[in-house]
């Protein structure tokens, strides 16, 4: 068991409980309360903006975390103890060459005759996310190497990250520097904090998440995700050899579903089991369930 534990998030439908299915009631003021260790370095992980990600904050009534990850990975923060949100300048610095001094504008330029392509609302875009919707009987593939192609001919390295809002049925594009994603992020906070993969875990539940879902860190996927997400993930984690870094939560805890953050419980569980002792009234594991080799035993 790590000294030191960096947890990281994503928001909607992972901590957050804005989808159709139940929460546990007791699932959110546990994660709190495990959060709120000292032990524990609290990263948020989100497609959302700073704005978004501090109205879910207060609306849900979230921890104030350490670090926020937004605009699918295009930009971080860190919360002071005096809860100031600073931008980290050197990572926008670092993923602004792979647009090849191209702004957000003009990749728009590039794209706006594609008829698929609806640009997002304003509140969506950021200065390295062009966001975009697409109908879900879009041939993907096919759009993918369209833009991939246009992105190639201006010398812009970019990111397509495809994903779906489920409630509103429709899907979602982000396009982004190539050295910008949430996985990439990340390991930005574990290498300023000197975090390492043993000492780290994400919890996710959408299409955005599967790069990370698929990385050597260890990543819970709650019970609440789409069944694709959760076959997908499956598949990349055992094509990249980190098939055991994939934890899925079922609820196998007492009392708790596995939806949501009683699904990061679950799988935080799974991967540190001793955590488990940090927190009072918490129901344990069943029999079988407990570390993974090569990552906390």
């Amino acid at each position: 068991m790590p000294d030191r534990l960096l947890i990281c998030t994503d928001l909607d439908r992972t901590l957050i409980p804005n989808g159709p299915q139940e929460e546990s009631a007791d699932a959110r003021p546990l994660f709190s309360q495990l959060v709120a260790r000292d032990e524990v370095t609290l990263a948020y992980v989100s497609g959302r903006d700073k704005q978004l990600v501090q109205q879910a904050i207060e609306e849900f009534q979230l921890p104030v975390p350490d670090y926020v990850i937004g605009d699918v990975g295009s930009s971080i923060y860190h919360i002071n103890s005096d809860g100031q949100w600073l931008k980290k300048d050197n990572w926008d610095q670092q993923i602004a060459t792979d647009w090849a001094n191209h702004s957000h504008a003009d990749l728009h330029t590039m794209l706006a005759d594609i008829k698929q392509l609806q640009l997002q609302e304003v509140s969506k875009q950021s200065a390295f996310k062009l966001s975009f919707y697409v109908p879900l009987e879009t041939d993907q593939e096919l759009l993918k190497a369209v833009i991939e192609q246009r992105m190639q001919a201006a010398d812009i390295k970019a990111r397509q990250i495809w994903s779906i809002d489920e409630p509103a049925k429709i899907g979602l594009l982000d396009i982004l520097p190539a050295g910008a994603s949430k996985y990439h992020a990340i390991e930005a906070i574990m290498k300023m904090q000197k975090f390492h993969y043993d000492s780290t875990v994400f919890c996710g539940d959408s299409g955005n998440d599967l790069e990370v879902l698929a990385s050597p860190i260890a990543a819970v996927l709650v019970a609440n995700s789409q069944p694709e997400v959760q076959q997908q993930a499956r598949q990349l984690s055992e094509d990249s050899g980190f098939a055991d870094r994939l934890y899925l939560a079922k609820g196998r805890l007492p009392g708790l579903n596995g939806n949501y953050s009683a699904g990061m419980l679950e799988g935080i569980f799974h991967y540190f089991p001793d955590v488990r002792n940090w927190l009072a009234h918490i129901p344990p594991l069943p029999p079988g369930e407990g570390a993974v080799p090569g990552i906390n035993s």
